[in-house]
């Protein structure tokens, strides 16, 4: 089936010498693997790599053969031509942390247009700001939204938050947040993007980021921590 559709590059990695196997999220079709033969090998090699970096956006028409193998591009080019992302360091390591994140979190080949919207969305805000301290936090847990675990925040004013069910309770119980840490996701669920972003200190930003982590952990199954973790704490410290 030939398909045409925006899809978010979610990883890419180098297979032998010469090509590239790209994980994308599609909007027409969810998650999907592309084999993209000689990669390495033309004169225009880093032209067509430079398409696959991270959470790049692109316009793509492919064979879908829904075999669960290795699907093939037949065009590909830039749907949102970022300005700031992929040169800015904080940015740019931000955005290897989130399709890390990503990549072990849609786990799924269907359809989550919500889902798509939202990074899409979400992405070119960032390439527009410069204030952007709190993006990767925001985002991972927008992100529960369409994931299917987001906070139950209707007892969002009791003191402690119980991280396996994802509610908020009266008794600190064992995989509960500190009243501490419950107080900081309660800044967080309240904060968006275009909000001041000095609201956290760098102390509480790293407490959060494990929060948040955890949380994945314990509703993803099979979850990963990111290699890029450590990277990601050393920008921002």
């Amino acid at each position: 089936m030939l398909v045409k559709t925006k899809a978010i590059v979610i990883s890419a990695l180098k297979f032998q010498e010469k090509s590239l196997i790209v994980k994308c999220f599609t909007l027409s079709n969810g998650l999907k693997s592309y084999f993209v033969r000689d990669a390495f090998s033309s004169r225009k090699a880093s032209q067509k790599i430079a398409y696959f970096q991270p959470l790049s956006i692109l316009e793509i028409e492919a064979v879908h053969k829904n075999k669960g193998t290795l699907e093939n591009f037949k065009e590909i080019k830039t749907a949102v031509p970022f300005q700031s992302i992929h040169t800015d360091l904080v940015k740019s390591t931000m955005v290897m942390f989130l399709s890390e994140m990503l990549h072990h979190s849609i786990q799924e080949e269907e359809k989550n247009e919500s889902l798509f919207i939202f990074l899409e969305t979400a992405l070119t805000w960032l390439d527009h700001h410069d204030e952007v301290s709190n993006f990767h936090l925001i985002l991972l847990l927008e992100s529960t939204k369409y994931l299917g675990f987001y906070p139950d925040i209707s007892e969002i004013d009791l003191p402690f938050f119980q991280m396996n069910d994802g509610v908020f309770t009266l008794f600190h119980e064992a995989s509960a947040l500190t009243e501490h840490e419950t107080n900081l996701l309660k800044k967080l669920i309240d904060l968006k993007f275009e909000n001041d972003q000095k609201i956290f200190h760098v102390i509480e930003r790293q407490i959060l980021l494990k929060i948040l982590i955890d949380y994945y952990s314990f509703h993803l199954e099979g979850f990963k921590k990111p290699k890029s973790l450590e990277v990601l704490k050393e920008v921002f410290s």
